[in-house]
């Protein structure tokens, strides 16, 4: 059953990432962006990887996406107030990926059998520290590169 909804995930993922791709208004491809990120975060859920999968959740269609809205509301590209009220067409493949993801992942959670672990299970605190001891250079450099990234869309979203 696990592998049924790895396919069925990875196919919802991947058509979500496709409409990101193809998609001509920003804050719609935006939405399917964030619908992929939440795939795959329930592919690595369903891979026993329940960190990661919240990372992808918390870092990614959290964080990163919210800078990528501001982008977009710095660089006006977005306007709402112009375009139509869509239609179904238009919520529906949004609308049937949220439901493909959301019944995945309730199968996913349902179905879950606990095993014992095969490495040694720490903490968030053992790994916290480990984490900002061994590559506490590598978070500053990225933290760096979001402030660069804050401060060309304040660049370019500027008046002239």
């Amino acid at each position: 059953m696990e592998q049924y909804l790895f396919y069925i995930l990875a196919a919802a993922m991947l058509i979500a990432t496709v409409f990101a791709i193809t998609e001509k208004h920003p804050v719609h491809a935006i939405v399917y962006l964030v619908t992929s990120f939440f795939a795959l975060a329930a592919i690595f859920y369903l891979l026993a990887a329940p960190m990661i999968a919240a990372f992808e959740v918390i870092i990614y269609a959290g964080a990163v996406m919210v800078l990528f809205l501001f982008v977009i509301m710095m660089l006006d590209l977005g306007h709402p107030e112009k375009a139509a009220r869509p239609g179904i067409g238009h919520w529906l493949p949004a609308m049937v990926l949220g439901v493909v993801i959301a019944a995945a992942a309730v199968t996913a959670i349902t179905l879950r059998t606990t095993t014992a672990p095969a490495t040694r299970v720490i903490g968030i605190k053992e790994f916290s520290v480990a984490l900002f001891q061994r590559y506490g250079v590598a978070i500053e450099i990225i933290s760096m590169q979001l402030l660069f990234a804050v401060v060309g869309a304040l660049y370019l979203g500027r008046k002239r």
